[in-house]
């Protein structure tokens, strides 16, 4: 690889590059508008087609088609690299009047969605661009996959994701990276529960003592799933929203509670599941019904590590001192570092404010971005 020339290039199409960006950031795509989400997909279907790879839309009922391209030589016996990605954001439609796209005087860009993850989009496209127009040939095929609800748990997708990821050699997970573009080695799964506690309604003054308090039997759960919290190992489980009863003068029947956790590693993962789904009533007469389950397993650094090292290694050829980091949020990298394929997360463009109000992209960045991409796929 010559790492110059490739920089060079990279540089040249950076102010491109940038347009694309901002044509793509000024298209909505919130998770739940599928007629957006579909328009969308195609077209990015139709740039990623134009760009060389071949292109198949993938159909999905209830979100946005999923889009999976692949180029290099698909007869290959070398497994494929995969390239993880998604074009849904949090953002509601209306944002862009708002939060419209615009670069400061800093040479940041801000808009919904450009740093999680519409910038990556871009990336991925041009690295293609980049291996043709540099005449380079890939030394295993390549599968782009943009999936349309990993905002939204990847419900749709995660069947999808887990069969390209078996066929893979690695994946690298496109999202945005930690503040200083530290990549991301680590990251929390996460689990979602619900408990729902049946007591008995009577009036609060006439027969207070007939009644079963949903209410004070969820208060004392509520107390327990919070001591299941184990700050110096990462773990944490909160409560987030609570409702019952209703009105005053009643003994609450019925009460419920939305509950969240996180973990480093898969054995704490599977404590909490443990002791969230064996919970029992304390209050006597009451019911517990709990539901939900892991919805993201913990992405370890035992899939990570050997992958960000060599990474690291061809970022010193361009320049680039790589280092890395955790999260606490979860990403379709977790899928795919628990079914033990090699995973890198982190890879796009360097940036802050991910969902936030200030989201944005270092503009200077987007040529290293894509160099280091292409460079990845060239010596992986």
């Amino acid at each position: 690889m010559d790492y110059a020339k490739l920089l060079a290039y990279c540089q040249d199409q950076q102010p491109e590059m940038l347009d694309v960006i901002e044509t793509l950031v000024n298209i909505e795509t919130p998770s739940n508008d599928k007629p957006r989400l579909d328009a969308f997909a195609q077209l990015l279907a139709d740039r990623l087609s134009t760009a060389g790879a071949t292109v198949e839309l993938i159909p999905n009922e209830s979100t946005g088609m999923h889009v999976r391209a692949t180029f290099g030589d698909q007869q290959s016996d070398q497994k494929p690299a995969l390239v993880l990605c998604h074009y849904d954001t949090v953002w509601p439609v209306g944002s862009l009047e708002t939060h419209p796209f615009r670069v400061d005087e800093q040479g940041w860009a801000y808009g919904p969605g450009i740093f999680d993850m519409q910038s990556s989009l871009v990336l991925s496209e041009y690295a293609l661009k980049a291996i043709h127009a540099l005449d380079l040939t890939v030394p295993r095929p390549v599968t782009i996959l943009i999936t349309s609800d990993e905002e939204t748990g990847s419900y749709t997708s995660r069947a999808l994701i887990e069969a390209e990821a078996l066929k893979s050699a690695y994946v690298l997970v496109m999202e945005s990276p930690l503040p200083g573009g530290v990549l991301k080695t680590t990251r929390k799964g996460g689990g979602h529960f619900e408990l729902h506690v049946k007591g008995k309604a009577a009036h609060a003054g006439v027969e207070p003592e007939k009644g079963i308090s949903a209410i004070h039997e969820l208060a004392q759960q509520i107390l327990m799933l919070h001591e299941l919290t184990e700050m110096d190992l990462g773990t944490t489980v909160n409560v987030g929203v609570i409702s019952g009863g209703t009105v005053s003068n009643t003994v609450a029947g019925a009460a419920h509670a939305i509950i969240d956790t996180r973990a480093w590693t898969q054995d704490e993962a599977d404590r909490l599941v443990r002791e969230i789904t064996n919970l029992a009533p304390i209050t006597a007469g009451a019911e517990l019904e709990i539901s939900g389950g892991w919805n993201r397993p913990p992405l370890e650094r035992k899939v990570t590590g050997d992958l960000f090292e060599k990474t690291r290694s061809i970022g010193k050829k361009l320049g680039l001192s790589l280092e890395e980091g955790g999260t606490g949020g979860g990403s379709d990298g977790n899928l795919t570092g628990a079914m033990g394929v090699p995973t890198l997360d982190g890879l796009g463009v360097p940036g802050h404010g991910a969902h936030a109000d200030h989201e944005h992209i270092e503009t200077d960045k987007i040529h290293t971005s894509l160099a280091l991409l292409v460079g990845m796929l060239m010596e992986l």
